[in-house]
């Protein structure tokens, strides 16, 4: 028979084996607390802010208008939903207008991340691929001054857009892809991701000719949202 005497011993070494083993569960829980929210600003012309189907909360405030799966941050916010994606995209807006709007923002929500699609509307209204890029750099410069982490997008195509047009699109998306390289940035190549695989320059899909279908905007959220896993995670 097991005297008193080992029978209250090992009890106690029970106890304390329960109490180091509570504790270990409570660290691991406690370190696998909720990941931290990422603020990211979409920041851009109609193909953020995600038209024809959705009009964002800067077009109609306060939360937008419209079907919102037709936003590139939705689909962001969906698969990842630490993400508090920011859609900032305003239809018909060039490369200053969106830097003004820029400077602004960075005062008042102070994003982690920006995502920086624009310059079809320069390039559509007649601007040089020079001043695109240009422009494009001071976008790019104001968030680097903030220490805001930069995702460049690569201009989206569109099936309307002239020969000349499409020649101009991929010659500033060359340029980003390496100004990007060069400089550090995060890059998505939302041309390619948007575009159709078989018809270079047109859209893989578009209710209107001008912007991508949901499905496009689905593919461009996701892309966008791995670009920023496999910075962060």
């Amino acid at each position: 028979m097991i005297s008193l005497q080992v029978f209250s011993h090992f009890r106690s070494k029970i106890v304390k084996a329960a109490f180091f083993l509570s504790m270990a569960f409570w660290a691991v829980n406690l370190f696998a607390a909720e990941p931290k929210t990422i603020k990211v600003m979409a920041l851009g012309d109609s193909t953020t802010a995600g038209n024809p189907g959705f009009r964002s909360p800067v077009e109609a405030p306060p939360a937008g208008e419209g079907d919102e799966k037709s936003q590139y941050a939705y689909w962001m916010m969906r698969r990842n939903p630490e993400y508090d994606v920011l859609n900032r995209g305003v239809s018909g807006e060039r490369t200053s207008q969106i830097f003004k709007r820029f400077k602004k923002y960075i005062e008042t929500e102070a994003p982690d991340v920006v995502i920086v699609l624009a310059g079809v509307n320069d390039l559509y209204s007649g601007s040089s691929v020079e001043k695109v890029e240009m422009q494009l750099q001071e976008i790019y410069a104001l968030a680097m001054q903030k220490n805001i982490k930069i995702v460049a997008c690569t201009i989206l195509p569109y099936d309307r857009a002239a020969p000349e047009i499409v020649k101009k699109i991929v010659q500033v998306n060359t340029w980003i892809r390496s100004f990007s390289k060069k400089n550090g940035f995060l890059f998505c190549d939302t041309f390619r991701i948007a575009g159709h695989p078989e018809k270079f320059g047109k859209l893989r899909g578009s209710p209107d000719g001008m912007h991508p279908d949901i499905d496009g905007y689905k593919r461009m959220g996701e892309a966008l949202a791995i670009t920023l896993e496999h910075h962060f995670n």
